[in-house]
């Protein structure tokens, strides 16, 4: 059992007499917030509440009610409604065994989440209760500084809509889901990024001179080959065949583990890193000096965004729209494009690979000039 100071900021917990976080250093002032945790024979609970006094008294309550439920001994009060708290303890082992992106599931529940629903009772959640969390979403600002997109806010109305969801078919809820009652933010999937020729040319001479090797193959991967930046993250030297020239994606955002070939451009950057570690591009290394699995390239990134003077708002997700929509308006097969992207369905594809506008320009022109010629050919015609 353990009474801990829990951050906000970053969802990490400290011991009780920290003055400051101990995974991001923010300072613990009045608003302290604590999270009980209780284990009985192999059984956990986890509560986060905004007062020490109630933190002691929940801390008892979870302790009995694992002992009863240890020992089946009959507890003769109201039965305990279930709490979203309750449903999310067993639900995050769960995704942790069913979902790559647990950890996305973790840190939103965390954020958003936990400190607004995780002490209420399943019943008691209204979508009143909802749309006021997208109402304070909108008008608050993210880490950054900026405000929530329409994205992040679906992001936790999905996660609670499943959290419900799972509670009802795992028998642990009969009520209804209020997000079935809530509208959901409407998103513009249509945002395509594209890199003008003048910004292509920009970006390869600053990764020309950049110092940092490891963050140019980094780049330059993605480029070639459009893969999302949690794949790289995962790449093993196992996956690759150098062979062969290709590589092998393990259980992908589209589903399943799949292989695929690789440009001359790809080999040569992967014959230019040094194995380090099992990962081919691997993270900081751990206590024991072992390079660990990547999990972030944000820094890494806005710098060399930033030296090669592209857009503010060119992500790098960008490289993967840049590289679909070239092979497309190359005049590649959209079905090819989507085995390269890994999509299930050829309508995601459809939405990454729009025709760079460049290409459009040059249709267009091309166009007018064929028109023009047809009318050229037409009134020679009619004179003879």
């Amino acid at each position: 059992m353990a009474i801990q100071l829990y951050c906000s900021n970053c969802y990490t917990t400290s011991a009780l007499d920290s003055k400051t976080c101990s995974g991001c250093g923010k300072v613990f002032g009045r608003d302290r917030r604590f999270r009980v945790r209780v284990s009985v024979k192999g059984k956990r609970a986890t509560r986060v509440v905004d007062n020490l006094t109630i933190a002691r008294e929940v801390e008892a309550a979870l302790k009995g009610d694992l002992v009863r439920n240890e020992f089946e001994i009959a507890d003769h009060r109201a039965q305990k409604a279930v709490t979203l708290a309750d449903v999310w303890d067993k639900y995050l082992p769960w995704a942790k065994e069913h979902k790559g992106t647990w950890r996305d599931d973790s840190y939103h529940y965390g954020k958003h989440l936990e400190p607004r629903f995780a002490s209420k009772a399943m019943e008691s959640i209204t979508p009143f209760d909802i749309e006021k969390m997208k109402t304070e979403l909108k008008k608050g600002l993210n880490a950054h500084g900026k405000p929530y997109a329409a994205a992040t806010i679906k992001h936790q109305i999905v996660l609670l809509r499943r959290l419900f969801n799972v509670a009802r078919k795992w028998g642990m809820y009969e009520g209804g889901n209020p997000v079935e009652r809530v509208q959901m933010p409407k998103i513009d999937n249509q945002k395509t990024d594209f890199l003008t020729e003048d910004q292509l040319s920009r970006l390869l001479e600053t990764l020309d001179t950049w110092p940092v090797k490891e963050s140019v193959a980094f780049v330059k991967f993605a480029m070639f080959t459009g893969l999302r930046r949690g794949e790289l993250f995962k790449l093993t030297w196992d996956d690759v065949d150098f062979e062969r020239s290709m590589v092998t994606l393990r259980t992908p955002k589209g589903g399943k583990t799949t292989t695929l070939p690789l440009s001359a451009q790809a080999i040569q950057v992967l014959r230019s890193l040094p194995v380090v570690s099992t990962f081919v591009f691997p993270g900081k290394e751990d206590k024991a000096g072992k390079r660990k699995q990547r999990t972030d390239f944000k820094g890494p990134w806005e710098r060399i965004r930033k030296a090669a003077g592209l857009p503010d708002d060119f992500r790098f997700h960008g490289l993967r729209h840049h590289f679909a929509s070239t092979l497309v308006s190359s005049g590649v097969d959209l079905g090819i494009v989507r085995e390269l992207l890994t999509h299930k369905h050829v309508g995601t594809t459809e939405r990454y690979a729009h025709f760079r506008p460049d290409a459009i320009k040059d249709a267009a022109a091309k166009a007018g000039e064929l028109l023009s010629s047809s009318k050229k050919a037409a009134v020679l015609e009619l004179k003879r």
